[in-house]
């Protein structure tokens, strides 16, 4: 980790992390909504 890196550049662990997340959080929000119409449609 050198002074001379761009501060702006977030480190490569955190880059996969948020992508990780991101991930996470649209694979969940897809799991809400075929949870909500898999109800709906049952109930």
């Amino acid at each position: 980790m050198l002074w001379s890196d761009p501060s702006d550049e977030p480190p490569e662990e955190l880059r996969e992390a948020q992508a990780m997340l991101r991930r996470a959080g649209i694979v969940l929000a897809v799991g809400m909504v075929l949870l909500f119409l898999v109800l709906g449609t049952t109930g």
